[in-house]
C-alpha cells in the first residue's frame, strides 16, 4: 500500500482544501463549463485544449531511485533517475498548491482481471482531467466505492512546475514515479494522456512479478467464441481503429495482460486518435464521439460547435476519451481467454515493409524487440513529420524492465498457446513518405480480417528478399500488386535502396541486444 506518512498527509489536504471527490459525468461536465475549462460540441462532447504539450513528454520522466527501482528498474536515457529528496520537495509544493486551491478525485481501478486488479486514486487540478480519468479507468460500483483503498497515487497539477535547476529536472515539467512511495506526480503539463501512461509503466513494473505479461497492444475476440486477437503497435499505428472491428467484441484498445488464465484490459475507456476521422472509414469510433466523451485538442467551429477532424491546427496527435460502453460490441467486463493471433503494426515510413507477413516465432521475437515503426506528428513534443523509430516491445517509453524480460515472456506464450503472429504495415506504399501514399484502411482491415479468420495460415506465400518475411501471395478484395511493396515503386532501384537501408537500420539497432539466442538474431534482415 501507499506510503502511510505521505498518504495521511494528502488526505489531510484533501480533507482541509475544496475537493470535490468522485463525481458523475455529468457534474464534472458541468464543473469543467463553470470553470471555462471545455466547449461543448454539437454531439455533446467536450472540447479541451492542452496549451503547448499536445504529447507526452518523455525527456521530463524520471523514476525515484530507491530500495525498491535501484536494482529492478533499466536505467538509461529512457528511464531517468531522480533523487528521492526532489520527489519529496516535489510532493511538498504539490501539497501546498492543493492547500490553496481545490482538487477533484477519482477512485478506480486498472486492471479488469479480479486477480491483478491495482486500485487507483487521480487527484486533479482540473476538472477536465478527472472526467478523462473517469473515463479512461475502470469504474468502481457505490459498494466497490465504499471499500476503495487506493494501492497507487496520481497526482496531477499542471500548474505546478520545477525548477530545473536545484530540482536537477530537464524543463518546468515533471513525470516522476516513486515505487517505493507508490505515487506519481505530474506538473507543467496539460497533457492528460499523462495521467494514462503513467499508470501503464506502474503496471510494467508490478505485473511481471506476479507472471503477467503486460501489453502495449488492443484486443478484440469473436462474439461467439473465445478466439482472441491482439493488435501491438505505438500510437498512430492504428491499435484502436482495426480493433474496433463491428464484427468482433472490443476487449480494448490500448493496454492488456496476458496472464494464465488469458487477456484483460487494464482500462474502463478507449482513447482514440481522431485526425482524419470520419463516419464511413470508422463508424464506432465517430458514434462514440458523445456526451461524456472528451476530445482533445480537435478543432471546433466557435459557432456550430462542429468538430473538423481533418485539422491539425492545435496537433495531428488529437484524440477522444471514452468509456469502454460507448462502443456497442464491446465486452465488458473486459476479461477474454488465450489469444489465437498476434498482430504486430508498424507504420513504415520508408514504404518497404509488406503490408502483411506471417512471421516464424523467432522472427516474431525478434520484431518485437525491435518495435520498428515510424512516430507520427504530435505523438511527442517535438515530432512535426513521420520519423523512423526503434521502440522495444512496441512500448519503450513505458516499460521500466530490461525489454528481455518481457520479450521472454512473449517468447514462452506464443510457444505455450501456439499463437500465430503477423506483422502488418500500415504506412506507406509505393513509395516512401513524401512519395508514396498510405495503405488503404480498407485494404488492411480485409488483410487482417483474413489473418484473423485462419485465412493465412496455409496460403500459397514468397519470401521477401532483404527480411525473410512471408508474403501471402494473394488475399479476398486486396490487388494482389499490393501485397508486394516492390511492384508498388515505380523506380526499383529507389526500392532496393530504401530496402538496403532499413535492413542496416534493424541491425544496427538490434546491436544494443546480447545475450539473444543466435536463431532469433538469425529471424533478422537477410541483406
Amino acid at each position: 500500500m501507499i506510503d502511510s506518512l505521505l498518504h495521511d498527509r494528502l488526505e489531510s489536504t484533501l480533507r482541509n482544501t475544496h475537493t470535490y471527490y468522485n463525481l458523475s459525468t455529468p457534474e464534472l461536465i458541468e464543473l469543467t463549463l463553470i470553470r471555462n475549462e471545455t466547449i461543448l460540441t454539437d454531439t455533446g462532447a467536450l472540447r479541451a485544449t492542452t496549451g503547448k504539450f499536445t504529447g507526452r513528454s518523455p525527456k521530463d520522466k524520471f523514476f525515484v531511485v530507491d530500495e525498491q527501482s535501484e536494482s529492478r528498474v533499466h536505467w538509461g536515457s529512457v528511464n531517468q533517475k531522480i533523487n528521492e529528496s526532489v520527489f519529496l520537495r516535489l510532493y511538498d509544493k504539490a501539497l501546498d498548491y492543493i492547500s490553496k486551491n481545490s482538487a477533484f478525485v477519482f477512485d478506480g481501478f486498472a486492471g479488469a482481471s479480479l486477480d491483478a486488479q491495482l486500485p487507483i486514486r487521480i487527484v486533479s487540478e482540473y476538472a477536465w482531467h478527472s472526467l478523462f480519468s473517469r473515463q479512461l479507468f475502470i469504474r468502481p460500483n457505490q459498494e466497490e466505492l465504499a471499500m476503495h483503498r487506493p494501492a497507487f497515487t496520481v497526482i496531477d497539477l499542471p500548474s505546478v512546475k520545477a525548477d530545473p535547476t536545484s530540482d536537477h529536472t530537464n524543463s518546468e515539467t515533471f513525470i516522476i514515479v516513486s515505487f517505493k512511495h507508490r505515487t506519481v506526480l505530474i506538473g507543467g503539463s496539460e497533457y492528460a494522456g499523462e495521467i494514462k501512461k503513467s499508470i501503464f509503466t506502474v503496471l510494467n513494473f508490478l505485473l511481471p512479478q506476479k507472471g503477467i505479461l503486460p501489453m502495449h497492444c488492443s484486443a478484440n475476440k469473436a462474439p461467439d467464441s473465445d478466439h482472441v486477437a491482439l493488435f501491438f503497435g505505438l500510437s498512430g499505428t492504428g491499435k484502436t481503429t482495426l480493433s474496433a472491428d463491428p464484427h468482433r467484441q472490443l476487449i480494448g484498445d490500448d493496454e492488456h495482460g496476458w496472464s494464465e488464465h488469458g487477456v484483460f484490459n487494464f482500462e474502463g475507456g478507449c482513447y482514440a486518435k481522431c485526425i482524419g476521422l470520419s463516419a464511413s472509414a470508422e463508424p464506432q469510433i465517430w458514434d462514440a464521439i458523445r456526451f461524456g466523451t472528451v476530445l482533445e485538442n480537435v478543432v471546433v467551429n466557435e459557432q456550430t460547435r462542429i468538430a473538423d477532424y481533418a485539422s491539425a491546427e492545435f496537433t495531428e496527435n488529437t484524440r477522444a476519451a471514452y468509456p469502454l460502453e460507448f462502443i456497442p460490441n464491446a465486452l465488458i467486463p473486459s476479461v477474454a481467454g488465450q489469444p489465437s493471433v498476434i498482430v504486430f503494426l508498424t507504420a513504415d515510413a520508408s514504404g518497404v515493409l509488406p503490408p502483411i507477413s506471417r512471421l516464424t516465432k523467432e522472427q516474431a521475437m525478434y520484431h518485437f524487440l525491435s518495435g520498428y515503426t515510424s512516430k507520427l506528428a504530435g505523438t511527442e513534443r517535438g515530432i512535426t513529420e513521420p520519423e523512423a523509430t526503434f521502440s522495444s516491445c512496441f512500448g519503450a517509453p513505458f516499460l521500466p524492465l530490461h525489454p528481455m524480460e518481457y520479450a521472454n515472456m512473449l517468447g514462452q506464450k506464443i510457444d505455450e498457446h501456439r499463437t500465430s503472429v503477423f506483422l502488418v504495415n500500415t504506412g506507406w506504399t509505393g513509395g516512401s513518405c513524401g512519395v508514396g501514399k498510405r495503405m488503404k484502411l480498407e485494404f488492411t482491415r480485409k488483410m487482417v480480417q483474413a489473418a484473423i479468420a485462419g485465412e493465412l495460415d496455409h496460403v500459397e506465400c514468397i519470401t521477401e528478399p532483404y527480411f525473410g518475411l512471408a508474403i501471402p501471395t494473394e488475399i479476398t478484395g486486396v490487388p494482389n500488386e499490393v501485397l508486394q511493396p516492390a511492384l508498388t515503386w515505380k523506380n526499383q532501384d529507389e526500392y532496393h535502396t530504401a530496402a538496403q537501408s532499413l535492413a542496416n537500420r534493424f541491425k544496427k539497432n538490434f546491436t544494443k541486444f546480447h545475450d539473444v539466442p543466435s536463431t532469433i538474431v538469425a529471424a533478422g534482415p537477410r541483406a
